[in-house]
């Protein structure tokens, strides 16, 4: 089944939110080499990185701890355009699909778009999970403090009730937005 609301995705600049996450080959220069490439989509601009994080891996306890971080940015390509475009740059950078919550070189996940609420077999928005993942929160706030996720509620409550043992901000990537007009 299928559920959407949102006035219009793709006529008016929208506010996304992305998900990085690598554990494997360099995880935080996995991180600099996907936010190079997400600077560079077209129809998007303002693209603003966070602090990194490391925080210990959600599924199988058997491998490296992650390095996360959150990209916010303005576009105007549809979401399931903008899901493709992150698909390309994980492929880029080594993806392979295997285990779920296992190693890889990168995930990029597509947090919040706009205020967009969208059920599909291929794309879930808000991102299932985001409220208990302090991975994602705590990124997600350093960037956007104020934000409401669309049938969640407000960010800094969300922040406030997960735990984060366990997370670690490690630095940050060069923080200056893709300058332009869309």
């Amino acid at each position: 089944m299928s559920r959407t609301v949102a006035a219009d995705t793709g006529r008016y600049p929208v506010d996304a939110f992305l998900g990085i996450g690598s554990n494997l080959e360099q995880p935080s220069q996995q991180i600099r080499r996907a936010f190079t490439a997400l600077q560079a989509l077209p129809e998007s601009r303002d693209v603003r990185c966070s602090p990194l994080y490391r925080s210990p891996p959600m599924g199988p306890q058997h491998q490296p701890d992650y390095v996360n971080a959150v990209v916010s940015m303005v576009t105007r390509l549809p979401p399931d355009r903008l899901l493709r475009e992150m698909q390309t740059i994980e492929q880029a950078q080594g993806r392979v699909r295997g285990v779920r919550w296992g190693a890889r070189t990168l995930d990029i996940d597509l947090l919040v778009y706009g205020d967009l609420i969208l059920n599909t077999p291929d794309l879930q928005i808000p991102h299932p999970g985001i409220a208990q993942r302090a991975f994602v929160l705590y990124p997600l706030f350093d960037l956007a403090p104020r934000l409401v996720i669309p049938g969640l509620g407000a960010l800094s409550e969300l922040v406030g009730a997960v735990d984060a043992q366990g997370l670690d901000m490690i630095g940050r990537l060069v923080d200056f937005g893709k300058k332009g007009s869309i």
